[in-house]
């Protein structure tokens, strides 16, 4: 069999709702790896909030995180670090608007460096997961570089008309996506970056043609990925959008959808 490349989301996808991988799951997992095929994360967290599974499934693959806005491989430096963040002045736009559109908060990312334009213990919890370097003030002055990725932080009666403005304003710059309930949350990256962008560049690499492509995931971040793949598959507990999208849909990921599909469709 041909090798193929296995690129798989972390929440609701590889992980459990207690964010472990099935026993199961990571034996299915290395097997395909010891079988010859190429496994890879694609995930939204930055890579602090990911090395610990990447180490746990002995990978030895480049990693997609900040949903494509920045790949790089962990155990080859030479690789390279392919970042493409938002430009400053854009974000430094949306803090002047913030108080007139209703956002109550907004932070950013540089890799790990996190800024915080105010203090919020909500917001900090979400991120504390690897030990980030936080800096608290406001992002019109804290902010020196590009940053990796924003989030902006409202409440349900907001969201839509903040959304609607940077979709109106900074369509050709912003690629913008709103967390799933309770969380409003708008998160940013830039203009025509995604996993699939990401995934692209770890085939080229492997020599992998995208008919031998194979993605798993579960939310909105997932389109693209799951739509360029050769094989799309949405997990059972996926948004019924993306189900529409897949090529097909395997179990949940509390019932080891990704290792009995790879079991299955492999011979594992």
């Amino acid at each position: 069999m041909k090798p193929y490349l296995i690129a798989l989301d972390l929440d609701g996808t590889l992980l459990k709702e207690d964010k472990t991988i099935s026993p199961f799951t990571k034996d299915v997992i290395r097997r395909a790896i010891d079988a010859g095929h190429f496994v890879v994360i694609a995930t939204g967290r930055p890579y602090r909030a990911s090395r610990m599974y990447y180490e746990e499934l002995g990978l030895t693959t480049p990693i997609v995180n900040f949903n494509g806005a920045f790949v790089h491989h962990p155990r080859q430096p030479s690789w390279g670090m392919h970042h493409y963040p938002l430009p400053l002045a854009v974000v430094k736009d949306i803090v002047e608007i913030s108080e007139s559109y209703g956002i109550k908060n907004m932070m950013a990312e540089v890799l790990d460096n996190v800024y915080f334009h105010q203090h919020d213990d909500v917001l900090l919890d979400i991120v504390r997961l690897g030990n980030p370097t936080v800096e608290i003030g406001d992002l019109r002055r804290s902010l020196g570089k590009d940053p990796t990725s924003v989030l902006v932080y409202t409440d349900d009666d907001h969201i839509e008309r903040i959304q609607s403005h940077l979709a109106n304003v900074y369509a050709n710059v912003i690629h913008q996506r709103r967390w799933s309930e309770p969380w409003h949350v708008i998160e940013i990256i830039r203009h025509g970056v995604h996993k699939a962008a990401g995934l692209k560049q770890v085939a080229n690499y492997f020599g992998i043609p995208k008919e031998r492509v194979i993605a798993f995931g579960d939310e909105d971040n997932d389109f693209e990925m799951i739509d360029w793949a050769g094989l799309g598959v949405a997990m059972g507990n996926a948004i019924e959008s993306l189900k529409t999208v897949a090529d097909d849909v395997t179990k949940s990921n509390e019932e080891d959808g990704i290792g009995l599909y790879l079991q299955d469709l492999l011979g594992l």
